[in-house]
């Protein structure tokens, strides 16, 4: 599966569910906040931009946005929210791509850096965010946690969620640190709809080796954009990695 055959235009038609899951506002507003804090007077640059759910309203509170984003029906989705004045994007990919300009910022959301299914490649991405940073910008990165705990011997896979209407599950390949999620939709009938998307995961620790790599230090682990503490029960985290020297 390639990234760019993954997000197709059907998935970026169902991507938003405004007002519920990823977009809800106890979501979003803590992300938001906490993004808009860390960019201060400067701008920042999102790496996966998608459709702009987190882009779109940290430009309403006034830092000038742009992406960069692989998959063009994505970026078309986004056009539907803002313009190309309003939230520039360059189409490509977040390990190589390089966006005009100097940021204080560059952030990496919900997950998108294991989308890069290589060791090599996500060194890149710091690699590219330390590229884009003044002297004291910060790379972000929001990151779930393995469940290999989870998985008894024997066993390769984890339920994760299970509502009415809606089953994920994570398969693991722990040779070679990779994982695909499956997201089963189904209602009254014999068929479910299915999506699956393919992840190299990244522990914490492998995770800062990679910004040491760049010249990033770690500044900040959370739990979530609240702020909570990150312990070894935390299913997620948000770090934030700063370049030396003063914006």
């Amino acid at each position: 599966m390639e990234q760019k055959d993954i997000w197709d235009a059907e998935t970026a038609r169902n991507y938003d569910t405004p007002g519920t899951g990823m977009f809800a506002p106890e979501v979003l507003d803590p992300t938001v906040d906490r993004l808009a804090r860390l960019a201060g007077e400067g701008a920042a640059l999102e790496f996966a931009i998608g459709t702009g759910r987190v882009a779109v309203p940290l430009a309403a509170r006034g830092v000038p946005v742009t992406g960069i984003e692989l998959s063009g029906p994505m970026v078309e989705q986004l056009r539907t929210k803002a313009n190309e004045t309003t939230i520039p994007v360059v189409i490509g990919d977040m390990a190589t791509t390089t966006a005009p300009g100097e940021y204080t910022l560059v952030y990496l959301v919900f997950n998108t850096i294991s989308n890069l299914l290589e060791q090599d490649q996500q060194v890149a991405c710091f690699r590219n965010a330390a590229r884009h940073l003044a002297p004291g910008g910060r790379f972000v990165v929001e990151l779930w946690v393995p469940e290999l705990r989870k998985l008894p011997p024997g066993r390769t896979a984890t339920v994760w969620q299970s509502t009415p209407g809606y089953i994920g599950l994570d398969t693991y390949d722990v040779l070679r640190q990779h994982v695909v999620s499956h997201h089963f939709h189904f209602d009254g009938t014999r068929e479910a709809q299915l999506f699956r998307s393919p992840h190299r995961y990244i522990w914490p620790a492998e995770l800062d080796l990679m910004a040491q790599l760049a010249g990033f230090e770690l500044e900040s682990r959370h739990a979530d954009w609240a702020g909570s503490p990150f312990t070894a029960e935390s299913p997620s985290h948000v770090s934030v990695y700063r370049l030396p020297g003063a914006v």
